[in-house]
């Protein structure tokens, strides 16, 4: 009993430690996946390029399964499509993606409560 009420805070602590990590890993897998399907998207012609409101649907349809996301974009996750030149000179599309987690239980010096993770992800027209 002693040995249980000695160690049993450590190992409940721990249990909360991966469970939040997991979260945070699976987030960011789906976020970076978003991101790419979205500029997949973005990157088939000069009509496209700039189409944010279709990247966003993309980019919702992706991230379904995760906690916080909205039905329509602008707030959860936040979605921008946008051309630019690339160091090739040759018009490129670039979408950035920006999710806003839960709250979750802190961890001092490792894990803040809430956590807002950004991905920004560039590819060259195709056509």
């Amino acid at each position: 009993m002693l040995e249980l009420v000695l160690l049993g805070p450590w190992l409940f602590f721990l249990f909360i430690g991966v469970l939040d990590w997991g979260f945070y890993s699976y987030a960011l897998i789906c976020l970076q996946s978003a991101t790419r399907t979205a500029v997949l998207y973005t990157s088939a012609s000069n009509l496209t390029v700039s189409d944010s409101a279709t990247a966003c649907q993309l980019v919702l349809a992706e991230m379904k399964a995760l906690p916080n996301i909205g039905s329509t974009c602008g707030t959860n996750p936040i979605v921008t499509a946008t051309s630019y030149t690339g160091p090739d000179t040759k018009t490129a599309a670039s979408v950035a993606v920006t999710y806003t987690s839960l709250s979750l239980i802190p961890i001092p010096g490792i894990l803040r409560q809430q956590f807002t993770i950004t991905r920004v992800v560039k590819m060259r027209l195709r056509s």
